[in-house]
């Protein structure tokens, strides 16, 4: 049962609820879902505008469910490779292949085989920024192949999916099972029916609208993948985070670790607060956060004990158009965060 939302919180969530309509008045983005949620269970959530605009338009819901992009990075992957840390079954210091001893196994001394865990979990590693894999095939063992043996060349450290994905093999090969054949928690899903989720990007590869099925290209060519790919609605990206908040929803060390800084600007798997980054100028040092490509987002206040998610399918019907998505996101938080 949906707790009464407190007079604070009512206060900040209608203040930051109106940049998200006028974005839709403005026909900026098609729609989108706020919530907030406090560490006592208070929460509020509100949808507006349209879940698809193309073939055919559907309204909105509160419980519309979105393409979370890379918040499966912290929703999924994250919890699960801290979990094994602290159960004893990996090490983040060790290299990636204490568990994928393949990673570029015809080269003893590559540098992708020193990568560690850590590393791959504040994207401190060499691996590019972007990288088309999906142009190399449709086949997902080829794929997962193709990704291990590959001489990657070095560049400076940058926010990478190559991180998650070689981190999802690694759960892949503990568990002896793909991703999607994981449990993706309560409240998420692989897919989803179409006509119940935002429509994503009419996709010049697949040819179609994507809407319930997963946008990100190279998650979808691996089938399923660490770092994009699930599915959730904003209650269930605000239950995640009211786990954290009041501790319920992983142990007191992961935690911990979700707010241990590895760089100026990333935690094991998150953001934090830093000049210009998506959660606005007022967050708390005490912050974390993420996006996803799709539209998506989430930040944690710990200090305040707060958190506040904005799903938006900002690349319906492409993303090859100015959604205003950076500003919106973090005037959304200025103002979940106080500003007037």
């Amino acid at each position: 049962m949906t707790a009464i939302p407190s007079d604070d919180l009512a206060q900040l969530f209608d203040r930051a609820f109106q940049p998200l309509a006028a974005s839709v008045s403005a026909k900026r983005i098609p729609g989108g879902v706020l919530g907030a949620v406090n560490r006592n269970g208070d929460r509020i959530i509100r949808s507006i505008g349209s879940a698809q605009l193309v073939p055919k338009p559907r309204s909105m819901q509160d419980n519309t469910w979105f393409d979370l992009a890379s918040l499966t990075k912290i929703i999924f992957t994250t919890p699960r490779i801290l979990a094994l840390a602290e159960d004893g079954v990996i090490d983040l210091d060790a290299p990636l292949v204490s568990v994928l001893p393949d990673l570029r196994q015809y080269d003893a001394e590559a540098w992708e085989r020193k990568v560690t865990f850590r590393q791959c979990l504040g994207h401190q590693t060499p691996f590019p920024a972007v990288e088309p894999i999906y142009t190399y095939g449709r086949d997902p063992e080829l794929l997962r192949a193709f990704i291990l043996q590959r001489e990657w060349r070095a560049r400076d450290p940058v926010y990478s999916d190559i991180n998650f994905i070689l981190l999802g093999f690694a759960l892949e090969r503990l568990s002896s099972k793909i991703i999607r054949d994981m449990d993706p928690g309560p409240g998420f899903a692989w897919s989803t029916e179409p006509d119940v989720a935002a429509a994503t990007e009419d996709c010049t590869w697949r040819h179609r609208v994507l809407s319930g099925e997963v946008h990100d290209d190279n998650c979808s060519a691996l089938q399923g993948a660490g770092h994009a790919g699930l599915f959730g609605t904003a209650a269930s990206v605000l239950d995640f985070a009211q786990g954290l908040l009041d501790g319920t929803g992983a142990s007191e060390r992961s935690i911990a670790l979700m707010r241990t800084p590895l760089s100026a600007t990333r935690t094991h798997g998150w953001e934090r607060p830093y000049e210009g980054w998506s959660g606005g100028a007022l967050c708390s040092p005490g912050t974390i956060g993420h996006t996803g490509f799709t539209g998506t987002g989430l930040w944690i206040d710990f200090d305040r004990g707060r958190a506040w998610t904005l799903l938006t399918n900002r690349i319906h019907p492409t993303r090859h158009f100015d959604s205003g998505i950076v500003q919106l996101r973090q005037t959304v938080g200025d103002l979940m965060n106080g500003a007037q």
